[in-house]
């Protein structure tokens, strides 16, 4: 599915009474789950362990 396909999809299931905010905060929210899938696809992921040291970091601060 296409970009354009993909955010038409989107506001095509938002409610009638939905904002311009609200739709903006969608399509924000889809483009950054799919530039995680295109980066992991790219990149691959990282090990449980780097994840556990990272989440820990980011938990402590």
């Amino acid at each position: 599915m296409s970009n354009r396909e993909l955010v038409i999809d989107l506001v095509n299931r938002l409610p009638e009474d939905a904002s311009l905010h609200d739709i903006a905060r969608e399509i924000e929210f889809v483009a950054a789950v799919r530039e995680g899938f295109d980066s992991f696809e790219r990149e691959g992921g990282v090990s449980p362990e780097e994840a556990k040291k990272k989440l820990s970091s980011w938990l402590s601060k």
